[in-house]
């Protein structure tokens, strides 16, 4: 093989290798890897925890993106994080250190996502909704979404909860859903700079619906998800079956209920 031919070769295997690695690992390349994260969690934690570590709020990158594309339709996969026992929590601590427990909990799931290429829509309470584009390539998107969701119980387990164990504060645990669709990005008011912007969806609903049917530290993806990811992640999930009817949700197109899967534990 000539030279400028094997050049060629050997750049388009490295590109290959790059898409395949982008799919199955879920970060963007050039970030921090899943260990790195883990460590700079734990810094940033103990640092709240011990000195009232300030988490940087000033940059809303998905409140610029959601203002430049108000009134348009976008493909889109919703995620939300819901953190368990924040109840039980709050009545065994004292309002500032759960302040600071919730608000180092955010950042950190925020900062994943970002990791993964999303964005976070909002917090609610103690819950944490992100968002991917997918216009452009769903079946990454869904991959990284996934992988994601795995990163943020890694870094919940083997980030945040041996600090707060350290301080025998209660180790963290989480519901995790998604699903894809079609959302509407409204703005809810004339002014354009401080007027409210949110989506609007079926995959909002559903994947609220289906993080409340979760268990602790569980995944769990509508079948529009499921049915983009790479065969190594759907070997990961299998579809659940309620056997008490919790789940009757009816997918227009087909006419029967929308399947929803589980991440092996």
């Amino acid at each position: 093989m000539s030279e400028e031919p094997k050049k060629m070769q050997e750049e388009e295997n490295t590109s290959t290798k790059s898409i395949i690695d982008m799919m199955l690992g879920g970060g963007k390349t050039g970030t921090l890897d899943s260990e790195s994260l883990i460590k700079e969690t734990q810094k940033r934690v103990w640092s709240s925890l011990k000195k009232g570590y300030e988490y940087d709020y000033s940059i809303d990158e998905s409140d610029t993106f959601l203002r430049k594309h108000v009134a348009q339709k976008l493909h889109m996969l919703v995620m939300f994080v819901d953190l368990v026992g924040s109840t039980d929590m709050a009545l065994q601590l004292p309002p500032e250190k759960l302040g600071i427990i919730i608000s180092s909990f955010s950042q950190e799931m925020r900062s994943v996502i970002r990791h993964h290429g999303g964005y976070v829509l909002k917090y609610v309470g103690d819950a944490v909704i992100g968002y991917f584009i997918a216009e452009e390539s769903p079946l990454v998107v869904s991959d990284s979404a996934v992988n994601c969701a795995r990163t943020m119980i890694d870094v919940i387990e083997r980030g945040i909860n041996p600090i707060l164990s350290e301080y025998d504060y209660p180790e963290l645990r989480v519901k995790i859903g998604m699903d894809f669709g079609e959302n509407v990005i409204a703005r809810y008011g004339s002014d354009q700079v401080r007027s409210h912007v949110d989506i609007l969806g079926p995959a909002v609903s559903i994947a609220a619906k289906i993080t409340a049917l979760a268990k602790p530290n569980q995944i769990l993806i509508g079948e529009d998800v499921y049915e983009k990811l790479h065969p190594s992640l759907k070997n990961l999930f299998e579809q659940i079956e309620w056997s008490d009817n919790r789940w009757s949700y009816q997918d227009k197109k087909t006419g029967r209920v929308y399947r929803v899967y589980a991440m092996h534990v």
